[in-house]
């Protein structure tokens, strides 16, 4: 699965992965806006990595957490969706607005492949300093560049180059970032 390669999502390992992530995710989505260590430590325990600083504010959703590997000063809005059966890296001083979407989760594009089961999947990694507006998008196996915006409601199925804004659906360059 990790490999990029077809896996069976039902194997009894990876579904009690899964019902551990949901577990988790239920117990942090659940908890009280006052109970900022218990979050803290609810997130430690689901996700792979994370920096010193960071902020997830409720809900967040997830396959198996494990594999999502988040920078220092990271922020994510509410309702973040972060499909994880490959690797999600994410900079530092990275910001996702509302709604994001991050898919690793990919199927097979010939139908008999498709019901028979299988799935694969393709990581995404986001470089530093990354800021992705509300209800964005982004697909498997998409590398976004350091400095990057993504405009809100974009959605992205191929690499974003350091130091430009992309929107639209699919992304395009709207401008460069000058420094």
């Amino acid at each position: 699965m990790l490999d990029g390669e077809l896996y069976d999502p039902t194997d009894n390992t990876l579904q009690n992965e899964r019902l551990n992530a949901r577990r988790l995710s239920r117990l942090f989505n659940k908890s009280s806006e006052m109970d900022g260590t218990d979050r803290k430590l609810l997130l430690k325990e689901l996700l792979g990595s994370t920096g010193d600083k960071y902020f997830v504010e409720p809900n967040i959703r997830c396959d198996y957490g494990y594999n999502i590997h988040i920078g220092d000063n990271f922020y994510a809005n509410f309702d973040a969706c972060l499909l994880d059966v490959c690797e999600i890296r994410i900079g530092d001083n990275c910001l996702l607005g509302p709604g994001v979407h991050i898919y690793t989760a990919a199927h097979p594009l010939h139908p008999g492949e498709r019901a028979a089961g299988k799935e694969f999947g393709k990581p995404v990694t986001i470089g530093d300093n990354v800021w992705i507006g509300g209800r964005a998008v982004i697909s498997p196996g998409v590398v976004i560049g350091d400095n990057a915006v993504v405009a809100a409601g974009t959605v992205v199925v191929n690499d974003v180059q350091a130091n430009t804004v992309v929107g639209g659906n699919p992304a395009i360059v709207l401008r460069e970032i000058e420094f």
